[in-house]
């Protein structure tokens, strides 16, 4: 790829000579007499390099820098000026010049100069790349599913995003709290800072406490040096601490003390440190059940509760099913070097009477093996597990007049025939979340029916 540089100079044999040494470099080369033009052929074309002259007709090249780096961020700029001027070289490079360099007397610099100036500009520009696709992956756009259950969430997500709230999230194992913390974080005001994710239930209470807090040398056997914690690392950004309801009750104070003081003291320090970070957290646990029976800290219950987002299970939309398994059909057709299978009819039906205890893991993982398995070009019932494929039918033709899903479908109707459809209302006379409703309309299939 050949790199791009724009000379801004009015002194038009100075920037012919230039431009003609430039170019025998390889590099295309662009010319402008004034920073008005110059200007004009930033925003046509994708200059890499500026070298730019400090005294032109109608400004200071110091000042120009600020207008470039405002409106192209990645594009750096090699001041020239004819007299060394040492106040105007601190003020440049202040305002983001790659350098600052005499006409005449630093000639033989300026080509190694460009080769480094473009090789940042290439390393930015990865970055950048970089940053856009983790960005992309954990958008709330990649988030699969068009059920009124994950709609409902991902509305929700959205909206407590843009604040600095601490969240809860909710719902069954395999059910994407990982994603959605991810997500959250990724669209926040902490975006482009660290987000830090600890799984409380896969550490001792020793280790836990080492890995949340960090901990001084010597602290414990082991501790040989200084080590930092994860509230530590999540300075500036988030703090994700799945399974929190497997954290044992004296750290649990502890932790609540860091979100009520932004303070805390790594494990052998007597001396506190700070950090301010967004705290998401999640559980498969009912923690006011827990709180209820003094196996989790009432009052921490209550700081992480300020903002809690239950997560629908796969059951609860399998409207959803399809769309999933399509996604990771390709997904691991591609993975194994696969045309992408066609999925037979039988073979969804299967995944869509099944009740899903892993959720959505599961039904990645179900996916890949089917995937793998198959000879042909189709995808059907025969490679899925035994389980699965001898599960019992079931039926959405009717409905037992004596089961508890029966009598909570009629009542149901009756709540929303007197509200007249109003869906809300009808969440609070049912006394239960919006969320819920819609759930329960879907799983019933009450909301395409007469109301």
């Amino acid at each position: 790829m050949t790199h791009k540089i724009l000379i801004i100079d009015d002194e038009e044999k100075l920037r012919s000579l230039l431009a003609r040494i430039i170019k025998s470099e390889g590099f295309e080369v662009f010319e402008a007499k004034d920073l008005k033009s110059g200007f004009k052929k930033l925003e046509q074309t994708d200059i890499d390099v500026v070298l730019c002259d400090v005294k032109l007709p109608d400004g200071n090249g110091v000042d120009f820098l600020q207008n470039i780096k405002r409106s192209f961020p990645l594009i750096e700029v090699i001041l020239l000026t004819a007299f060394g001027n040492i106040p105007d070289g601190v003020q440049a490079m202040k305002n983001g010049a790659f350098d600052y360099i005499v006409k005449g007397d630093d000639n033989d610099k300026i080509i190694p100069l460009l080769y480094k100036a473009v090789e940042k500009v290439q390393l930015q520009k990865k970055v950048q790349q970089l940053e856009k696709r983790i960005n992309d992956k954990y958008s709330f756009s990649t988030i699969i599913g068009k059920s009124k259950g994950i709609e409902q969430v991902i509305d929700l997500a959205q909206k407590v995003a843009k604040t600095d709230s601490t969240v809860l999230l909710t719902g069954e194992t395999g059910t994407g709290k990982e994603v959605f913390a991810q997500a959250i974080h990724e669209n926040s005001n902490r975006t482009g800072k660290s987000f830090v994710a600890l799984n409380c239930s896969t550490f001792t209470k020793e280790i836990l406490e080492s890995e949340l807090f960090g901990h001084k040398q010597g602290a414990f056997t082991g501790a040989v040096k200084d080590k930092k914690g994860f509230i530590e690392e999540a300075n500036g950004g988030t703090l994700f601490l799945d399974e929190i309801g497997e954290m044992p009750i004296d750290l649990q104070a502890k932790l609540l003390r860091v979100l009520e003081t932004s303070e805390y003291i790594p494990v052998g320090d007597t001396t506190p440190k700070k950090s301010n970070f967004r705290l998401i957290a999640a559980t498969n646990r009912d923690l006011k059940t827990e709180s209820d029976e003094h196996r989790f800290r009432s009052d921490l219950y209550f700081r992480l509760n300020i903002f809690e987002i239950k997560l629908p299970s796969l059951r609860e939309r399998i409207k959803d099913i399809a769309v999933l398994t399509h996604h990771f059909v390709k997904q691991f057709s591609e993975k194994t070097n696969k045309k992408t299978l066609h999925i037979s009819d039988d073979f969804l039906q299967k995944l869509e009477n099944y009740s899903w205890p892993g959720n959505i893991r599961e039904l990645k993982n179900i996916i890949e093996r089917s995937v793998i398995l198959s000879n042909g070009d189709t995808l059907t019932s025969d490679v899925l597990p035994y389980e699965m494929q001898h599960q019992t039918e079931k039926t959405t033709k009717s409905m037992s007049a004596f089961s508890m899903q029966s009598v909570e479908k009629l009542h149901i109707q009756k709540v929303l025939n007197y509200t007249k459809g109003n869906k809300a209302e009808t969440a609070r006379l049912l006394e239960i979340g919006i969320a819920t409703l819609y759930r329960k309309l879907e799983e019933y299939g009450i909301e395409n029916s007469k109301i």
